[in-house]
């Protein structure tokens, strides 16, 4: 089967294309802050449950099992309601959540409430890219890639204010009241005047041959295709590269480098730099090689990142290493939701299902290299991540487009 992008229906997108594209990439910005400022002052969480790397990883494996047990409903939600509505709820509970997450006593009451914000901020996730998807299938156009350079935008911004309290001392419950304040009230003005309704009518598969007189033939069409599940298992590789960058760099860099505070949110905040620029050469560097070359570049660049930021003595080189990572990260996972967003009539339910199955690194990643480091070390444990690198490398031809699509630029 063949399928193209159409072309700009000002029907659809009445202020344009570029309207609707900067509206989605301000929101995916705002869900990005609310994250950093969670990453960035980990090590803050760390001293003040006084937690061990075990604990700190099963704790930090709350957030990503909230985010798995919601995702899968989200696409049905969309459906039924739009994204909009879905974006303006979790974006309300996300930020009660890291709120919760600041002020809890025990690490057990930390747990529950990131439990909490977990299950609002991925299903935020996926609503915003079920968002994005259906702009760039009505523009003609994929932002994808863009809208994602500003998610690291906003992680950049929430990272660096990160550093700034880190060093001022700004206690973590008036950091994050703070932060989820302005990422929030933000997040609805836009999705109030700005998002579309994105709901989509289901596409049927009508069957030529040995209908059934009840039905005329007439089948909804199915969404967990081979290749839907191995977009899901790069994304899978993608996210638990990212996640462990998101978990693990800060702690990293203040245990085995014996860095400061501050510091080791400065590390983070190169990463996210990085991701940063690299997504937003993602459109053109996909128009140029195709999705599929590009996504392969991308998990080489990844496996040299990691292996040099885990091997190099200086920091200097350390912090050269963690741009590469973040460089060769950045585009696996736009590229995924753009690859999911393809399945005719079914955008939102593969989006929701390939970011299920890849938000498993979330969940996976954190208790696997807690407990990896508990036994050998933070630096010991993530040896593991360039092997991931090298599936992207091998899997990346899943999410190039199944059928001829128009040059991009």
């Amino acid at each position: 089967m063949t399928r193209e992008l159409p072309a700009y229906d000002d029907t659809v997108l009445p202020h344009g294309p570029r309207r609707a594209a900067l509206a989605t990439a301000a929101v995916f910005a705002l869900n990005g802050t609310v994250i950093a400022a969670w990453i960035s002052r980990l090590p803050a969480t760390r001293d003040r449950l006084e937690a061990d790397p075990r604990t700190i990883g099963l704790t930090l494996l709350t957030l990503g099992l909230g985010s798995l047990v919601a995702m899968p409903f989200v696409g049905r939600l969309a459906h039924r309601f739009s994204s909009g509505p879905v974006v303006i709820v979790t974006s309300v509970v996300s930020g009660l959540g890291l709120v919760a997450a600041a002020l809890a006593p025990t690490v057990v009451t930390t747990g529950i409430a990131l439990f909490a914000m977990g299950t609002c901020y991925g299903s935020w996730d996926v609503a915003m890219n079920i968002q994005g998807s259906y702009v760039d299938r009505r523009a003609g156009r994929d932002y994808m890639p863009r809208y994602h350079a500003c998610w690291s935008v906003g992680a950049i911004v929430g990272a660096a204010c990160g550093a700034l309290a880190a060093g001022a001392g700004v206690a973590l419950g008036v950091h994050f009241a703070v932060a989820a304040a302005v990422a929030v009230s933000l997040t609805i003005v836009i999705v109030l005047r700005e998002y579309l309704d994105d709901r989509e009518p289901d596409e049927v598969v009508v069957d030529a041959d040995g209908a059934d007189p009840a039905t005329g033939g007439v089948r909804k069409a199915r969404l967990l295709t081979r290749r839907i599940v191995l977009i899901g298992v790069i994304t899978l590789c993608g996210t638990l590269l990212e996640g462990s960058a998101a978990d693990w760099v800060t702690l990293y860099l203040t245990d085995d480098r014996a860095q400061t505070q501050s510091a080791a949110a400065f590390g983070y905040t190169v990463f996210a730099m990085a991701m940063a620029l690299s997504r937003f050469g993602g459109t053109p560097m996909i128009a140029r090689l195709g999705r599929g070359r590009a996504v392969r570049i991308a998990g080489v660049l990844a496996a040299l990142g990691i292996t040099a930021a885990l091997a190099l003595p200086a920091m200097p080189g350390i912090l050269i290493g963690i741009a590469l990572w973040g460089v060769g990260t950045a585009l696996v996972f736009p590229a995924a939701m753009s690859a999911g967003g393809e399945q005719p009539g079914r955008a939102a339910d593969a989006i929701a299902a390939v970011s299920t199955i890849g938000y498993g690194g979330f969940l996976i990643g954190p208790p696997l290299i807690g407990l990896l480091a508990q036994q050998v070390g933070i630096g010991t444990a993530l040896w593991i991540l360039p092997a991931l690198a090298i599936g992207i490398v091998i899997l990346a031809p899943v999410v190039a487009p199944p059928g001829p699509r128009e040059s991009l630029a």
